[in-house]
């Protein structure tokens, strides 16, 4: 047998690629427009699987639905996958449904843009409390994952989130912000009735670092500012700046916006409307969280969390100073980064939280090239950057799966229809692009109805999400 997947026929070159988020999409768009594809040195067949019933992974399932990008990043990706010239696979599960053997038997090279869905550990006492959360769960709830319970216990009046990312702050938000404002969102229903149940009148957002080092973008920080009835709370003593930070703002003009935005809410904070708001949303730097704890009249469930003072030493990292603080809280959120899951039978770098690999080449574990397995996205790099970031992790991905187009393992049955045959021998009810146009249009119809139905309130719900995969998978493939 050749061990060259072009020369063995004059066929297309087949690419299987697991997940079907941002990474997954935008590595499928820049193979299929790449030079060499363009130019006719090779052509491409390419079949996108997902886990979910539905496409889109982080977008879906990983952002706060009131996001202010989340609209146009759900329509570029639409007109992507909506081309024709990418077949999407959803509700097939890697490692349960289809294993590495099976990929390699019908794909010449596979692309793992799994991306990454847990929580970072944080490593202190009382992380296990009752009332101890990590925000990647909790995002998961609010956004509706199909594989996660349908309630989540909102219970505390006063809540921290610890972390300065743009995680921390949708969890934030989504805990202060008052239900019927999200009505207009994608929202499903039993989180909006939880939502609006919630006792909460303070949520505190601690970072380590000071106001020049947060890691949220501008655009994250002033959707703070739009929520009703929700007053924003800074703090003097918070406001720290050494040389690293004077540097920054000078040089970098996302760092001068944020320090403005929130100096500027620190000056006005006490010259706003005369009545308080109902809520409040607390955001503190330099505390380093030491230890959540419980308290007589609450045993085993959190009552507070203490935080050591921090204070920038000069380059725009931070040493402690030795004072403590106590606050009072029945709920702790951690949001401070994800981390990958490991992938049956490849390598995996437990502390990084990645699949190890060199520009997106997949690496075994001795370090050598596994041929035809590649990586992009978040299991390729760590959950760094933002979305578009992982535009140019796919681009260097793509760009080496071209270079070794010619020496790829070439797939035992390319044949398209093959992969297909095998899912439904094995009886899995996986879905297809055609599915999602369905239960799209089906959700956009259930949020037509609510708002027919309640004309009276004028709120407009474009869409709700359905939840069960059970139904999920019923609509699509209906």
């Amino acid at each position: 047998m050749s061990n060259s997947a072009e020369s063995t026929s004059p066929r297309p070159l087949r690419v299987a690629i697991v997940g079907a988020g941002p990474a997954g999409v935008y590595a499928a768009d820049i193979l299929t427009k790449s030079s060499e594809v363009k130019e006719g040195d090779v052509e491409v067949s390419i079949d996108l699987f997902e886990a979910y019933p539905a496409p889109y992974g982080l977008i879906r399932y990983g952002v706060a639905p009131d996001h202010p990008r989340i609209k146009g990043i759900v329509n570029a990706l639409h007109k992507v996958l909506d081309r024709g010239d990418i077949r999407f696979l959803g509700n097939v599960t890697y490692g349960r449904d289809l294993t590495l053997h099976d990929f390699r038997a019908f794909y010449d090279a596979v692309i793992f843009s799994t991306g990454a869905i847990k929580d970072a550990e944080l490593d202190i006492p009382g992380i296990g409390l009752e009332g101890s959360f990590g925000g990647a769960d909790f995002v998961s709830w609010y956004d509706g994952h199909p594989d996660v319970a349908r309630d989540w216990p909102l219970e505390a009046k006063e809540i921290a989130v610890i972390g300065n990312g743009n995680v921390a702050l949708d969890v934030a938000r989504m805990l202060v912000k008052h239900a019927d404002e999200l009505l207009v969102t994608e929202i499903p229903d039993n989180v909006y009735r939880a939502l609006k149940d919630s006792p909460v009148t303070d949520v505190h957002v601690f970072g380590r670092r000071g106001p020049a080092q947060v890691k949220f973008t501008p655009l994250e920080l002033r959707e703070l500012s739009h929520a009703k009835d929700v007053d924003i709370v800074l703090y003097p003593e918070d406001f720290e700046f050494d040389e690293a930070s004077d540097e920054a703002i000078r040089s970098n003009n996302q760092t001068r916006t944020m320090v403005n935005t929130l100096t500027n809410w620190l000056v006005e904070e006490h010259a706003e409307a005369d009545e308080p708001s109902s809520r409040r949303l607390h955001l503190h730097f330099l505390h380093s969280p030491v230890e959540i704890h419980d308290d007589a009249e609450n045993p085993g469930k959190v009552a507070g969390i203490k935080f050591e003072r921090m204070q920038l030493d000069g380059t725009g990292n931070v040493k402690g100073t030795g004072e403590f603080i106590d606050y009072p809280v029945q709920a702790v959120y951690r949001a401070i980064g994800y981390h990958g899951s490991p992938l049956d039978e490849l390598a995996y770098d437990a502390r990084r939280g990645i699949v190890p690999n060199e520009g997106g080449r997949v690496l075994d574990a001795e370090g050598n090239p596994v041929p035809g397995i590649y990586a992009t996205g978040w299991i390729k790099r760590g959950p760094v950057g933002l979305i578009g970031h992982t535009k140019g992790d796919a681009l260097e991905t793509i760009g080496c799966l071209l270079e070794d187009r010619l020496t790829l393992p070439p797939a035992q049955n390319p044949d398209p229809q093959a992969i297909i045959d095998l899912l439904q021998e094995r009886g899995i009810e996986y879905t297809t692009w055609e599915g999602w146009i369905k239960l799209d249009a089906h959700e956009l119809a259930l949020g037509a109805e609510w708002s027919a139905a309640d004309s009276a309130s004028g709120i407009e719900r474009e869409r709700i999400k359905v939840v069960p995969r059970e139904d999920m998978i019923e609509i699509s493939r209906g």
